[in-house]
C-alpha cells in the first residue's frame, strides 16, 4: 500500500483533520458576527426540557454545533457513508453525540442499520435527548426531504424543527448537497422555522404531506437565510431525481 493510502486510512491523520474542522468552525463562529431569528423557538423547548427532531440539509451542516445550546443533549444521526465517521468525530468536539444509521425509510430497502437507528432515535427522544437529522442525506437529491424524518416523528410524537445557517462570504462545493464552507470574518444568520407536529395515525398520502411540509419548511428557512445575507438561494435537485 502507498504512503497516501496509508495516510488516508491512518486514524491518526483523521483524528487530526477532524480536531481542524472543527477549530475552523470555531473561528468562523468567533470572528463572524452572527444573528439568530425565530431563535425563540427552539428555546421554548430547551427552557422547557422537552425534546424535538433537529432538521436542516446535509449542504448546511458544518456550523451547526454553534446555533446549538451546549447544555441541551443531542444525538446526531450520522450515516454508515465512508464520511460519517469524520463528521462523527469532528462534532464529537462540541460535545454532540451520535447515531448511526440512515434517514432512508427503514423496511425492505432499508440500508445500513435504518432499522436499527430508527429504533434507537425514538428512544432517545423519548428518555429527553434531542435527535438531528439531515433528510436529504447523506447523499441526496440535494434539498429533498426522505420519508425517515416523519416516520421518526410519528413514531415518537417529538415535533420536526427546521433550520438553516447562511454567511455573507462562502464557497460552495461542486457536490451532490452544494455543500457550504464558510469564510472568517462574515455576517452570519440561522434562520428556524415553526416547528411541524406529526400525527401517529397517518395513511400514505397524509405521510407525503407530512414529508412534503418538512422539505418546503427547511427550504424556506435555507432561502431565508442567505437572503439575510445576500447569497443567492441553492436550489434543490430536480423533482425527477427525487427518491425515497
Amino acid at each position: 500500500m502507498g504512503l497516501k493510502k496509508r495516510l488516508l486510512r491512518s486514524n491518526a491523520v483523521h483524528g487530526l483533520v477532524c480536531w481542524l474542522t472543527a477549530q475552523y468552525i470555531r473561528l468562523c463562529h468567533a470572528t463572524g458576527r452572527w444573528r439568530m431569528i425565530g431563535g425563540d423557538i427552539p428555546g421554548q423547548f430547551w427552557n422547557s426540557d422537552r425534546p424535538f427532531i433537529l432538521a436542516h440539509w446535509h449542504g448546511r451542516l458544518l456550523m451547526v454545533p454553534c446555533g446549538w445550546r451546549r447544555a441541551r443533549p443531542v444525538r446526531v444521526l450520522i450515516s454508515h457513508h465512508r464520511d460519517g465517521e469524520l463528521i462523527a468525530r469532528t462534532i464529537a468536539h462540541f460535545g454532540l453525540g451520535t447515531i448511526r444509521g440512515s434517514s432512508r425509510k427503514a423496511g425492505k430497502d432499508r440500508d445500513k442499520g435504518g432499522a436499527a437507528a430508527l429504533r434507537a432515535m425514538v428512544r432517545a427522544l423519548r428518555a429527553g435527548v434531542c435527535i438531528d437529522i439531515t433528510p436529504d442525506g447523506p447523499n441526496g437529491p440535494r434539498m429533498r426531504a426522505r420519508e425517515g424524518i416523519v416516520t421518526l416523528a410519528r413514531l415518537s410524537g417529538a415535533p420536526i424543527v427546521p433550520v438553516a445557517y447562511a454567511t455573507s462570504r462562502r464557497i460552495t462545493l461542486d457536490t451532490w448537497d452544494r455543500f457550504t464552507v464558510p469564510l472568517p470574518f462574515s455576517r452570519g444568520v440561522f434562520v428556524w422555522g415553526p416547528p411541524i407536529e406529526v400525527p401517529k395515525e397517518l395513511d400514505a398520502a397524509e405521510l407525503e404531506e407530512a414529508r412534503l411540509s418538512v422539505e418546503t419548511a427547511l427550504n424556506a428557512v435555507s432561502d431565508a437565510a442567505d437572503r439575510e445575507v445576500g447569497q443567492d438561494a441553492i436550489a434543490p435537485a430536480p423533482l425527477e431525481q427525487t427518491t425515497t
